[in-house]
């Protein structure tokens, strides 16, 4: 049912950037503001992600999937009373277009963070691939009854569709009956939740480079999408019927794609399917804008569109496993930032590019710069550790209670943590350490710092800040199967006689400033 919600929410996503880039060819001569379609469309996302991911991760994710399809809906239903009225500018369908982004900003994060809670984890890649066939499934259909709606009554028609195909993804997400999450602590506050969302991915060494390969993978790519309209123009009839052959020909060939993922996955490693994907794009971009005819940019554009799920689907699922469930739904989020800020700022620069020169000028200069950067960058893989266990493994019942009364926004709250450890293998520790401060940070910490002592070889003190006495227990009640083992790693190391000694101490406000009156 979430998957049939998925499928007709990207329908609609289809058929409003087609019937959109469409219109604008008619509304302007501007390369620039054709390619401007595709940026405002995914700018929403870029700026709206990290607040969409922070309210999917604290509110019920049924009610805000629910409102997102709502809201497309609404601008569905004004793009079609203005298209109807003919009283749709150039500057207004983007305008509307960014609103229509905005629905998207906020669906992707609570889908993605949906999926991983309704299937279990080995079942994840091919869960996600499924998704990729959901989303290239509707770069089929959604082209094809946008296409043939705007050959003949027009655009307006595909949009009033869409308002209703958002009523139809609206009731199916209704339906659907979530398990609410049970927890003792009270729910996470606005701001607190994107700080640390932002905190948990830049701490992250694993989510730095999958968000750097999106944003670079996206950036070139786009340049092909972005300007397909005006491919489309100078092919067969140069009609929107070229131009839909040619989106459902890339989506065609990206349903075929992830239907092989799975075994392509058993013979090629992530890091490698990146790679392979990134140059093959680039060449079937070239081979496209060359076409002297449609039918020989038809299968370059099928291969582009298996080039790019596989290079898209392989560094999602990277993200995915990078994340634990407590995060998930901000840490996509930013993933979709870097995405859609890939996607926007090329939509952007490869339509100046075309605007000052020409279209087959741009797309060559963007396929010879991904690949190029991929090599400058090639040291940085996605995928070449093993993943972590991030199975929820709390500590908090084994933290020992307080005995004296501490109010649950009063902070912050300091913990130091003891070691003592054979000298000959301070540099051992250091190393572990190491990990240790960016598994703190990852969990909320506001602050981390690891100290030796002066009077005694091989005593450390290790301490670290969290905001107040809530987030404190959070921040145990996040750790995983993975942060368990870290832990033990660091216990290793300590040789007294005793666990190390933990101490907690809550932050005192000081009431008043001066010297005492001693009269």
């Amino acid at each position: 049912m979430l998957w049939l919600a998925w499928l007709t929410a990207n329908v609609t996503m289809w058929m409003n950037e087609v019937a959109s880039a469409w219109l604008m060819t008619s509304l302007t001569d501007s390369a620039f503001m054709v390619a401007m379609v595709q940026a405002a469309s995914t700018l929403p996302v870029f700026v709206l992600g990290l607040p969409s991911g922070a309210l999917a991760d604290i509110v019920d994710r049924r009610r805000y999937f629910a409102v997102t399809q709502v809201w497309v809906g609404v601008i569905a239903i004004i793009l079609a009373a203005l298209s109807f009225a003919g009283q749709l500018s150039a500057p207004l369908l983007l305008m509307l277009t960014f609103a229509n982004g905005i629905g998207m900003a906020m669906r992707w994060p609570v889908f993605a963070a949906i999926v991983p809670d309704v299937v279990p984890r080995a079942d994840l890649p091919a869960a996600l691939a499924l998704n990729g066939i959901a989303m290239n499934m509707s770069r089929v259909i959604g082209p094809v009854i946008a296409g043939a709606l705007l050959a003949s009554v027009g655009s307006a028609y595909v949009y009033l569709l869409n308002a209703v195909l958002a009523v139809i993804a609206f009731m199916l997400i209704l339906r659907w009956r979530s398990e609410p999450v049970v927890s003792a602590l009270p729910g996470e506050r606005f701001f607190a939740a994107m700080r640390v969302g932002l905190q948990h991915v830049t701490q992250s060494p694993r989510m730095r480079v999958v968000l750097m390969r999106i944003f670079l993978f996206f950036l070139q790519s786009v340049s092909l999408t972005a300007l397909l309209p005006l491919i489309a123009r100078r092919l067969g009839d140069g009609g929107p019927g070229a131009f839909t052959t040619l989106l459902v020909a890339m989506g065609g060939g990206a349903v075929v794609m992830a239907l092989n993922l799975t075994r392509l996955r058993q013979r090629i490693r992530r890091d490698a399917m990146v790679y392979w994907g990134v140059c093959v794009h680039a060449v079937a971009a070239v081979a496209v804008v060359l076409a002297p005819t449609l039918w020989l940019a038809v299968p370059a554009m099928a291969v582009a569109g298996m080039a790019w799920i596989a290079t898209a689907n392989s560094l999602t699922v990277a993200a995915q496993l990078a994340l634990p469930n407590w995060v998930r739904a901000r840490g996509m989020s930013i993933y979709q930032m870097a995405l859609m800020g890939g996607s926007a700022a090329g939509a952007a620069l490869w339509g100046y590019v075309a605007n000052v020169s020409s279209v087959p000028t741009s797309i060559i200069t963007a396929a010879v710069i991904g690949p190029l950067v991929l090599l400058l960058t090639r040291h940085h893989g996605a995928g070449g550790v093993v993943d972590e266990d991030l199975t929820p493994t709390p500590v908090s019942a084994t933290a020992p209670p307080p005995v004296i009364d501490i109010a649950p926004n009063e902070g912050p709250v300091m913990v130091t943590v003891e070691y003592l450890i054979d000298p000959a293998q301070a540099q051992a520790f250091n190393a572990v350490m190491q990990l240790t401060r960016l598994a703190r940070l990852r969990q909320g910490a506001l602050s981390w710092g690891l100290f030796r002592d002066t009077s005694l070889a091989g005593r450390y003190i290790e301490y670290f800040l969290d905001e107040n006495w809530i987030e404190h227990q959070r921040r145990l009640a996040r750790f995983t199967a993975a942060d368990i083992g870290l832990r033990n790693r660091r216990l290793s190391f300590h040789i007294g006689t005793e666990p190390p000694r933990t101490r907690r101490y809550i932050g005192e406000p000081i009431r008043g400033f001066g010297t005492p009156d001693e009269s």
